[in-house]
């Protein structure tokens, strides 16, 4: 795996998971407090900073799937898991485990273990 790529991996794991939980905080805080009470001034806010993050998530996985040079499927399961209440926090783990194992195949190239 090369710099960038590893670079694009881990700025998507960055953002996937304030992506994760800025959706459940936008449907507990923002829609079932603003319809229980009169407190509806968390709507907007929340909803703001999680369409900004969705947004932000949704470029990195695109610079991933360019860069890693990821098949659709795998792109839109983590497309998937980004609409799922949580989805970011499974997303980050399988994301640290695609890292590490680029970081490893790496090192073995540099020293001359595999030829890939």
């Amino acid at each position: 795996m090369d710099i960038k790529t590893a670079t694009a991996l881990h700025r998507l794991r960055l953002i996937s998971i304030p992506e994760a939980l800025s959706f459940p905080a936008l449907i507990l805080f923002g829609s079932v407090l603003s319809r229980v009470s009169d407190i509806d001034f968390l709507m907007m806010p929340l909803g703001a900073l999680h369409g900004a993050f969705f947004v932000i998530y949704a470029v990195m996985l695109l610079d991933v799937w360019i860069k890693a040079k990821w098949p659709l499927k795998r792109v839109a399961f983590f497309f998937l898991l980004s609409v799922v209440p949580f989805g970011g926090l499974y997303g980050d783990k399988v994301l640290k485990r695609y890292e590490a194992d680029g970081v490893i195949a790496a090192r073995a190239r540099r020293e001359g273990v595999v030829s890939a």
